[in-house]
C-alpha cells in the first residue's frame, strides 16, 4: 500500500473543472429561508421565536436542551412568516422556520468578536463553539462540540484536518482552502486549544495543488501545523482512511478517531469556528458548489442557511433540458431530491443536477459471485453477503458480518457489474439493527 493511500476504494471521474477554478460568489439574499428544526443531529429544536416576530441576523431562532443538540439561527433580518413543514434532504418533513428578509442584515447584538481566545479554557471555547451552532460541514453534520468533548483518559496528540473533497464533482472546499487559507488554519488553532494538542496536519488530495500551495503558505507562519498531500482515491474523505493514509493509524471496528490519539475535522468547520471568533458570526451560511451537465451556469455559492435549492440553481443561470434527478452533496453520497424547494442544511456542500441520460435508473442484474464489491470495499467488508441478508431480513447475520461498520460511501455498487443495489441494502440493515438495539437498551432500562 503506498504511503498516502489506502486498501481498496476507487478512482470515478472527478469532474470537478466545471467549478474548480471558480472563485467563490456571495449568492444573492433569498426572498425567504426555511430553517428546519433539526440541526447537526437527530436533537429536534425548540424555536425561540414566534411569528410575527422581527429577528436580526445572527439571532439564535431555536434550541434544545440536550447534549447533542445545537442551536439554530436566522441568516437573515427579518420577520418571521410562518413555522411549519418542509420537506428536507433527506426525504422527510420537518418542522421550520420561515423567516422573509428584509434587506437590512441587521446584526443581533450576540454577534461580537470573542476577545482574548487563547487565554480561555477549553470548556469555554468548546460551549462558544456549540452556542453558535456549529457542525461538521463535510456533510455529516455531527455536532463540533460533541467531537471537541474527549471523554475522560482520552490520549489525543494530533489534529487533523480533512481537506481531502474525495465526492466527485463538489469543490466548495476546494475554493475554500485556496481563498480562505488562513482562516482555517486561525480556526484549526482555536481547536488546538479546545483538544490540548500542539500538533495539527492537513491531508489534502494531490489533485488539489493549488490548494497545497494555499494551505502551505498558511501553515509555515503557524506551529505546529502541517500539510500533507495524500493520493487522490475515493474515499480518502472518510476519516478512518484520511487518518491510515496520514498517520497511518488504523481506527478499530468500532472505534472512532480518538481512539488512536486523532480528531477530525473539515476545513469548513476550521473556518465556521475562525468566523465565530473573530467576526462573531454564527454558523449561518456555507459554501455550496452547484453544478452538472443540466445547470446552465455552475458556481460555487456562498449562500445561506435556508436558501432552497431553487433559488441557487436559478442564480446559476437554471436549467439546461430537463433535468433527470437532483442530488443534495455528490454522485457518490449524495441524496436525491424530489422537490427544487428543498432548503440546503449546514451540511450541504453541493447541488448536483444530472441529465436525464445520466439518471437514468439502471436494471439490477443477478449477482455474477465476481468479488468485485469485496476487493473493493475500503473497509474490507463482503458487500455481497450483507446485501443478501438485508434483503432476507437476517439482521443478526447482517450485524455479524459488520453491517454497522459500513461507511455507505457507495463503493461497492459503483464496481458492481450487475448494478446491484447492495449500499442501499446494507443501509437498511444498519437503520434496522440500530433499531433492535435500542428497543433492547429500552427493555433493559423499564
Amino acid at each position: 500500500m503506498p504511503k498516502g493511500s489506502f486498501r481498496g476504494g476507487v478512482h470515478p471521474p472527478e469532474n470537478k473543472e466545471r467549478t474548480a477554478t471558480l472563485r467563490t460568489v456571495v449568492a444573492r439574499r433569498p426572498s425567504q429561508v426555511a430553517i428546519a428544526l433539526h440541526q447537526g443531529s437527530n436533537c429536534p429544536l425548540t424555536p425561540t421565536v414566534a411569528k410575527g416576530d422581527y429577528v436580526r441576523m445572527g439571532q439564535k431562532v431555536a434550541d434544545t436542551d440536550e447534549k447533542w443538540g445545537v442551536p439554530a439561527h436566522s441568516p437573515v433580518s427579518g420577520k418571521v412568516v410562518s413555522i411549519g413543514l418542509v420537506r428536507t434532504a433527506s426525504g422527510v418533513e420537518d418542522q421550520a422556520i420561515f423567516i422573509e428578509p428584509d434587506g437590512e442584515d441587521a446584526l443581533d447584538e450576540s454577534c461580537v468578536p470573542v476577545d482574548n481566545v487563547f487565554s480561555r479554557s477549553p470548556e469555554e471555547i468548546i460551549r462558544i463553539i456549540r452556542d453558535a451552532g456549529i457542525v461538521g460541514m463535510g456533510g455529516a453534520e455531527f455536532p463540533t462540540h460533541i467531537k471537541l468533548s474527549l471523554p475522560p483518559g482520552a490520549n489525543v496528540d494530533t489534529l487533523l484536518l480533512n481537506g481531502a473533497e474525495c465526492e466527485p464533482c463538489l469543490t466548495a472546499d476546494h475554493r475554500l482552502m485556496v481563498e480562505r487559507p488562513r482562516d482555517i488554519i486561525r480556526g484549526a488553532q482555536i481547536m488546538m486549544r479546545a483538544i490540548g494538542v500542539s500538533r495539527t496536519l492537513i491531508g489534502i488530495e494531490d489533485n488539489k495543488p493549488d490548494a497545497i500551495r494555499a494551505m502551505g503558505d498558511a501553515a509555515s507562519s503557524a506551529a505546529g501545523v502541517e500539510v500533507v498531500a495524500v493520493k487522490t482515491r475515493y474515499p480518502q474523505g472518510s476519516e478512518k482512511h484520511l487518518i491510515k493514509s496520514v498517520l497511518g493509524r488504523e481506527v478499530p471496528p468500532g472505534g472512532l478517531p480518538f481512539t488512536v490519539g486523532v480528531v477530525v475535522s473539515n476545513v469548513g468547520t476550521c473556518a465556521a469556528v475562525s468566523n465565530r471568533f473573530d467576526r462573531g458570526l454564527p454558523l449561518i451560511e456555507r459554501i455550496v458548489t452547484v453544478t452538472g451537465s443540466a445547470v446552465a451556469k455552475p458556481a460555487n455559492l456562498v449562500a445561506k442557511i435556508g436558501t432552497s435549492a431553487s433559488d441557487l440553481i436559478e442564480e446559476c443561470g437554471g436549467f439546461v433540458g430537463q433535468p433527470g434527478k437532483i442530488v443534495f452533496g455528490g454522485p457518490m453520497m449524495g441524496m436525491a431530491v424530489s422537490s427544487v424547494d428543498v432548503p440546503i442544511g449546514k451540511g450541504t456542500s453541493g447541488i448536483l443536477v444530472m441529465s436525464r441520460e445520466e439518471s437514468e435508473d439502471l436494471k439490477e442484474m443477478p449477482c455474477i459471485k465476481c468479488g468485485q464489491c469485496v476487493d473493493a470495499c475500503p473497509m474490507r467488508l463482503e458487500p455481497v453477503f450483507l446485501h443478501q441478508w438485508s434483503n432476507a431480513g437476517l439482521w443478526d447475520e447482517a450485524e455479524a458480518y459488520h453491517a454497522m461498520d459500513c461507511i455507505e460511501c457507495g463503493v461497492c455498487t459503483y464496481v458492481c457489474p450487475s448494478r446491484r443495489n447492495l449500499v442501499q441494502a446494507i443501509k437498511r440493515a444498519k437503520f434496522e439493527i440500530s433499531a433492535r438495539r435500542r428497543a433492547a437498551k429500552e427493555r433493559g432500562s423499564k
